[in-house]
């Protein structure tokens, strides 16, 4: 989750574009670029080509997965270090050989057949990996069943190549917390600019895939933890509709707004990975009497010509506010129109507004999730009471850089029978209605704007530094869909621009973020920096 200022204690002052953080992080001298110790074979190759490849006999998911793993301990354990990937699967290559001899024996179940995923570590896998939110409190926890979202990739033959690092806890524990440290994995790198921050929470999903570390990766999203990352690391990312992809194993913080959703170099690459992961669950309560069934296939939307006739909404405000991202977004929008879609100025932004609802929403609903989850988890620690013990006691480890007030706050509210909590609800539910009426009035088939500003420094000493972008911000609290495609860079840190949608408006949101990356072809790897100034 990306810790807006309404999740903070305390009002924070606005946000001036004099305040963006260009300064340099370090002392030390830019070189520039840190590349990869040797040259990768699979460097900024798609999935529909690897399975070309797997196809023609050239390349196998043995060899594919061989060559990420051996990415990996180049990249993420050595070199840059980017410390995306907080644990590799042992069983990786078995899968691999696996799917090679069912297509050797020609069985291909889909697209992700023999294709590697990293996912995020809150994310329960039953095979030798421990799930832990990145908190030491939760070493140990090896999982007894998968996550619906892993037993659907796995059935769609997709290689669970490891976990990614994150915020810990998904940014849900400090108000002060920085993006992508965890407890149990440290501090992950942006890797464009080492010194920057990836976002959270799923800030090492970002990164791993921004690097070539994976295909593709899972991450999850309760306010922008899928967004973020995905604008700051250069990457596409797909939130889904809440109740399109099951949350069911995965550890919580709001049921009303969590969901998890794909993150790939290409708009493609995320519909496939995307496509593997839709499923009704009846154990999820976020289910839907949708016909999931017309869900199964989001490579059919990859439309060149998709923007032509589209209206998209953008929000006035944020064309006022950075220069050098002004420019990126009226590009950006130049682009669309000369693809044949009409931009409609408007004033969305203000429908995420709840007064305080959306924190004590998250509050009531992550003690109660969490709860429910430690409860029938491997974890040693069992309730959010005896987690905020566990951290007292190990503070020195456990909260060397920011504290665990936000677990404090949660663990005093009542039950979600609470009025507070009611009413906090119905807020919530009316930034839905709000969205609706907007999209209705001025007929509208999306939304758009940056997803966020160039990435701060990592400080864990003050903490995140947010810069009052955050345009997939109302389609997170609504519950509906948004795609983040890159849209350029300053000073060569990346800028998202974010779509969003109407609920389960995925297919339409992808073809107007495919038709708009096959315009810009913004994407560009990364150099592995030291700092953004000498």
């Amino acid at each position: 989750m990306k810790r807006r200022n309404f999740v903070r204690l305390a009002s924070a002052a606005g946000i001036t574009a004099a305040a963006f953080p260009f300064f340099q992080c370090k002392s030390k001298p830019a070189d520039q670029g840190k590349k990869a110790p040797t040259a990768f074979a699979l460097a900024e190759m798609t999935v529909a080509q690897m399975q070309e490849q797997m196809t023609k006999g050239t390349l196998s998911s043995h060899s594919i997965t061989k060559h990420y793993l051996d990415q990996i301990a180049s990249l993420d354990q050595n070199g840059p270090k980017i410390n995306a990937v907080i644990e590799i699967n042992p069983d990786a290559l078995a899968i691999a050989d696996a799917m090679d001899a069912e297509r050797k024996n020609g069985k291909v179940r889909g697209p992700m057949h023999g294709i590697p995923v990293l996912i995020k570590d809150n994310i329960d896998t039953k095979d030798k990996m421990q799930t832990t939110a990145g908190s030491i409190a939760l070493a140990g926890n090896i999982a007894s069943l998968d996550a619906f979202v892993v037993k659907k990739m796995r059935e769609a033959g997709a290689v669970i190549l490891g976990k990614t690092n994150l915020s810990e806890w998904a940014n849900f524990r400090s108000t002060r917390s920085a993006s992508g440290w965890s407890s149990r994995g440290g501090q992950t790198k942006n890797p464009y600019i080492l010194d920057r921050s990836p976002c959270g929470s799923s800030s090492g999903s970002g990164a791993a895939v921004a690097a070539n570390l994976c295909a593709v990766a899972v991450g999850t999203e309760t306010n922008g933890s899928i967004a973020c990352p995905a604008a700051m690391n250069g990457v596409v990312g797909i939130k889904p509709t809440v109740g399109l992809v099951s949350r069911s194993g995965i550890i919580p913080i709001s049921a009303t707004q969590d969901t998890a959703g794909p993150l790939g170099r290409t708009v493609a690459d995320a519909a496939a990975l995307l496509s593997a992961m839709v499923g009704a669950d009846a154990d999820d309560p976020a289910k839907t009497a949708i016909a999931y069934e017309n869900f199964t296939d989001f490579t059919a939307s990859l439309d060149a010509n998709g923007l032509n006739g589209k209206r998209i909404g953008i929000e006035k405000d944020f064309l006022k506010q950075h220069e050098d991202v002004d420019a990126l977004l009226k590009k950006a929008l130049d682009q669309m129109k000369q693809k044949g879609a009409v931009i409609v100025e408007v004033d969305y932004m203000k429908t995420q507004k709840t007064d305080g609802a959306e924190s004590i929403l998250l509050q009531y609903e992550f003690k109660d999730g969490l709860n429910k989850y430690l409860s029938k988890s491997n974890a040693k620690v069992k309730s959010l009471e005896a987690l905020i013990a566990f951290n007292k006691a190990n503070a020195a480890k456990a909260m060397p850089y920011f504290q665990q007030e936000l677990f404090e706050i949660s663990q005093a509210k009542g039950d979600l029978e609470s009025k507070e909590y009611k009413d906090a609800l119905t807020k919530i539910l009316n930034v839905r209605n709000a969205l609706n009426a907007l999209f209705e009035s001025e007929k509208l088939d999306a939304l758009c704007g940056p997803a966020t500003g160039p990435a701060w420094c990592n400080d864990l000493v003050n903490g995140d530094f947010w810069t009052g972008y955050g345009g997939y911000g109302p389609a997170a609290i609504s519950g509906f869909p948004s795609v983040t495609v890159p849209m350029g860079a300053v000073d060569e840190l990346p800028i998202g621009i974010s779509f969003l949608g109407k609920a389960f408006g995925e297919a339409d949101l992808i073809r107007i973020a495919f038709a708009y990356e096959q315009a810009s072809k913004n994407r560009k790897a990364p150099r592995f920096i030291e700092t953004v100034k000498a």
